[in-house]
């Protein structure tokens, strides 16, 4: 038997696993020395297009209005590293506090608590910056056009500023092909309707809408063009390690900058297996990642690739946020009889029927069993999966009940790792 240390919560979970099991990591390039001259660097030498001081004086006389895009907290981005040389950036070309304003990304995630966005941003820059944490269902959306002739609605605050800033870290998505880049202002500051119509069953349920695909891919498609009716002047990507330290600083115009950052990451996260296993061990890269249910599903869907027809995977997400209960999504959970209609793509758009289209479709391959020590047994039963208490034995169990020769694949970082098996 050998020991696996697994992203879970904030401090992480060990288990212990047979000695041939298959262990997936992405892998990570060395984290870089400087990560705010990094961040200088790029905002002075973006990989196209103007630098940010010429941006800046093109945003036309007298005081320039300033609007910076940051994910919020669900998600791993290391704001506090990336916004301090930024907004000193930003500020030594004229534009200071009173000039700027932080927008949060959530799309239709909930808002931040004060400690919480204390933590997300650093207690200086919420001491010294307008903070809004952005809200779809506010009612103010502005729109900007349509795509697919859907209206397109995104925060006034976003489009009345002159120089607009979108900041993100890309990752892979399972069904948006990477994180970051336009997904900051859709759905991060999107309206509800435009949120559902980006979300709309039929386009999750392509087959092109799935990981590392954004060419073609009918969620990432309406993403692009939405964002391209106002788009940010500058976009700033970054790639992160397992310790969250930057790798990587991209910036640019959309698409040139993200595109980059994408390749980058893409480059290290799809690690080769000789799959299928009849039972894979996943987490959901920890804390944030894996504060809620509603969040593992993405866990659960990196381990759909490699995992045999009708295995099991076992899932570690410390879901300390829970379900969320009283939501949409744990409504939808609860009027879904069977697994089968989870994954129903059929109907109108609702808020979360996505994710709970996802875990339909994980459902149909194989079961899951859960590990999670913010949700109680049967708040997991209500999502079609089985509690497990502990990881060590729920993998030895579920390797015996497949019978002899059953291998097993762990994926300790979860979604972070995309698994491909060979040709």
């Amino acid at each position: 038997m050998k020991e696996v240390r697994l992203a879970y919560g904030r401090s992480g979970l060990v288990a212990r696993v047979p000695d041939a099991a298959t262990v997936l990591t992405p892998t990570d390039p060395p984290a870089l020395a400087d990560e705010a001259g990094a961040v200088a660097d790029a905002l002075r030498a973006p990989v196209s297009g103007p630098p940010l001081a010429d941006l800046f004086g093109a945003a036309g006389p007298g005081p320039v209005r300033v609007a910076v895009v940051f994910p919020d907290l669900t998600r791993p981005m290391p704001n506090r590293t990336v916004l301090p040389p930024l907004l000193a950036e930003l500020d030594r070309l004229g534009a200071g506090p009173g000039a700027v304003t932080l927008l949060c990304a959530t799309g239709t995630h909930r808002q931040a608590t004060g400690p919480e966005m204390a933590e997300l941003v650093g207690p200086e820059v919420l001491s010294r910056y307008r903070v809004h944490d952005h809200r779809a269902d506010d009612g103010a959306h502005v729109e900007v056009g349509t795509v697919d002739g859907v209206p397109v609605r995104l925060d006034p605050r976003y489009l009345e500023a002159d120089l607009r800033i979108l900041t993100g870290f890309v990752e892979p998505h399972f069904f948006a092909g990477f994180s970051g880049g336009p997904k900051g202002v859709c759905p991060g500051l999107a309206a509800t309707d435009t949120i559902l119509e980006a979300h709309a069953p039929a386009r999750i349920a392509d087959p092109r809408a799935t990981w590392l695909v954004t060419q073609g891919n009918p969620v990432h498609d309406f993403v692009r063009a939405a964002v391209a009716l106002a788009p940010p002047t500058l976009s700033l990507d970054v790639a992160i390690d397992r310790r969250r330290r930057l790798t990587a600083v991209f910036a640019g115009p959309l698409p040139d900058g993200h595109r980059r950052a994408c390749e980058f990451v893409a480059r290290t996260a799809v690690v080769g297996t000789d799959g299928p296993f009849e039972v894979v061990l996943t987490t959901n890269a920890g804390y944030p990642l894996d504060r809620n249910l509603y969040q593992a599903v993405k866990g659960m869907a990196a381990a759909e690739p490699v995992v045999a027809r009708g295995g099991t995977i076992v899932a570690a997400a410390a879901c300390a946020d829970g379900v969320p209960g009283g939501g949409a999504f744990a409504s939808l959970l609860a009027a879904a009889p069977d697994r089968r209609a989870l994954a129903a793509s059929g109907g109108a758009p609702a808020p979360d029927r996505w994710q709970v289209q996802v875990l339909g479709r994980v459902l149909q391959k194989a079961n899951v069993w859960l590990h999670a020590e913010g949700l109680g047994d049967d708040e997991v039963r209500a999502a079609h999966l089985r509690p497990v208490a502990d990881v060590t034995e729920a993998v030895a169990e579920a390797l015996a009940r497949a019978g002899r020769g059953a291998r097993l694949c762990v994926i300790p970082e979860g979604p972070l790792t995309v698994a491909a098996n060979a040709p």
